[in-house]
């Protein structure tokens, strides 16, 4: 991901560098805020800033109903939080969205993961869904999945990152209609319970102010069946299951994973739930690393629906 930064800080450099030399705007009109993310408490709403300016992040906590930063953890900066580690022996194309990451597999054409971070804003917002689904045009046309390669094919186009996680930007939703954020996913559980899931998910970025998520579908086969009658060239493989790992920060961090299979079974999300480090297991994917190594290991061992309100 290193060299996706220095190119955006390249970027940035050349663009306030030529618009010091134009002295056509004012500093105030033409910065941008690349304040990178940081743990350190940041209320949501504008009424919350006023009423919680100058109290402590213990007692803006309290007010906001959400845990307290962990102050070991705040001293820190992380950027991209919700990353798995750089993946080793798959195709691999990375896809900056405004508001999600997408690392798309050439060979299946469907994701290996897609990972966003959750705050309580992104839960709101008037944005409509789009008719249909797009082809992403930010790969090459060869490469790309049309809507229509999944016509007839008794699959629905699973969201990874959810329509619902982008309400509140009209680019966003755009975004989560392109074809590199699906999978071919059973109708009964994209509508059933990963469907719910993402609806919990949305309460707990409100309840706790924001969480950090990664997902994707698992193939359990080296052959997969696949799916695809538009184009011989591309065919679109079918997961044999889907994971989905959640991680909170604040005073008591916490995390958990789940894998769904790509069926039509009904189940209490409790059954789907396993550590983080059963997903690592599973899918080879290296989950949060940014985490410093102690509290990455206390985490990712733990299952604890409860503390989830499971």
């Amino acid at each position: 991901m290193k060299k996706y930064y220095y190119i955006l800080l390249a970027s940035s450099f050349l663009f306030t560098l030529n618009s010091c030399k134009q002295g056509a705007k004012t500093a105030e009109e033409t910065s941008e805020d690349t304040t990178p993310t940081t743990f350190s408490f940041q209320p949501s709403d504008q009424e919350g800033d006023t009423e919680t300016a100058g109290m402590t992040p213990e007692e803006r906590a309290e007010f906001m109903n959400t845990d307290a930063p962990n102050e070991g953890l705040s001293q820190q900066t992380y950027e991209e939080l919700e990353m798995p580690a750089e993946i080793v022996g798959a195709s691999e194309v990375i896809l900056m969205k405004s508001q999600f990451t997408i690392s798309y597999n050439t060979t299946t054409y469907c994701p290996n993961y897609v990972c966003w971070h959750l705050t309580k804003d992104r839960t709101r917002g008037e944005e409509q869904r789009p008719d249909d689904f797009i082809p992403d045009g930010a790969l090459l046309e060869p490469m790309q999945v049309n809507t229509h390669d999944y016509s007839g094919s008794g699959y629905d186009r699973g969201h990874m990152c959810p329509a619902g996680d982008n309400k509140n930007s009209k680019q966003a939703m755009l975004e989560s209609f392109n074809m590199t954020n699906v999978c071919p996913q059973r109708h009964d559980l994209n509508e059933g319970d990963w469907n719910e899931l993402e609806g919990l998910c949305r309460y707990w970025a409100r309840n706790y102010g924001e969480i950090y998520i990664c997902c994707g579908p698992i193939f359990d086969s080296k052959e997969p069946k696949t799916i695809g009658k538009r184009n011989r060239d591309i065919q679109v493989s079918v997961p044999d299951r889907f994971f989905k790992v959640v991680l909170k920060m604040g005073k008591k961090p916490r995390a958990i994973g789940f894998i769904f299979p790509n069926d039509g079974t009904r189940r209490d999300l409790r059954s789907y739930a396993v550590s983080v480090d059963k997903v690592e297991k599973v899918t080879g994917f290296d989950f949060f690393p940014k985490l410093d190594d102690e509290l990455e290991n206390r985490i990712e061992k733990e299952c604890k629906p409860a503390d989830w309100n499971l």
